[in-house]
């Protein structure tokens, strides 16, 4: 069985989880490389667990790796794949509704025989989304609720001054495109982004 090199990139809540799997086995896996804003902080994790991986930047990534994981702030998303993707190989794009601005990276990876792995997170049944967009969908709409908490702080809501502080009951506080939604909500509606993506794109797919 062939053996995939795998890079992760962040090494926060999710990239801990994923190194220590890739680091207590995975058939057909093994950890190569990860990359992480905090280096110091990184490696003195890395120790701790006793988890072998050479820290580098993303730009080094396809000399080591065969896939790398995005599980990073999606600032950083053209660091982690344009240097991949180019090199022809794939990224799994756990941000991705930062892919929706960002279209020139899907025509690189076509152009360069790359792959964007958009995994299906919390949302089922995307592979029957992708079969159903080969005929004729109609309309798409997902209803998506997070805790205040969770919300605080997101674009949309600062520009519009909107306050969910102190909620006790639900409160819609926002409806349009998942392109729209994206931008306005970056942290929160990655499954619709990854939805819209699937289905037929994101300024059809609302909110």
């Amino acid at each position: 069985m062939p053996v995939i090199r795998v890079a992760i990139a962040g090494l926060g809540a999710i990239g801990r989880v994923l190194a220590r799997k890739l680091a207590d086995g995975i058939p057909g896996l093994v950890l190569a490389a990860a990359a992480a804003r905090d280096t110091a902080k990184a490696q003195a994790w890395l120790d701790a667990e006793r988890i072998a991986c050479p820290l580098v930047e993303p730009e080094a990534f396809p000399t080591l790796a065969d896939l790398a994981i995005e599980c990073a702030p999606a600032s950083v998303l053209e660091r982690i794949c344009r240097p991949m993707l180019e090199a022809g190989k794939q990224v799994m794009v756990l941000s991705a509704g930062a892919l929706l601005p960002r279209p020139d990276l899907v025509e690189l990876a076509r152009a360069r025989g790359g792959q964007i792995i958009v995994p299906t997170g919390a949302l089922l049944g995307l592979d029957a989304v992708t079969a159903a967009a080969e005929g004729r969908i109609h309309s798409v709409r997902m209803i998506t609720r997070k805790p205040p908490g969770g919300l605080a702080g997101a674009p949309y809501l600062e520009a519009n001054g909107i306050s969910v502080e102190g909620l006790k009951a639900p409160k819609r506080v926002f409806a349009g495109t998942a392109r729209d939604g994206a931008a306005g909500f970056p942290a929160n509606v990655n499954v619709a982004a990854a939805l819209s993506l699937a289905g037929i794109g994101p300024d059809r797919t609302m909110m």
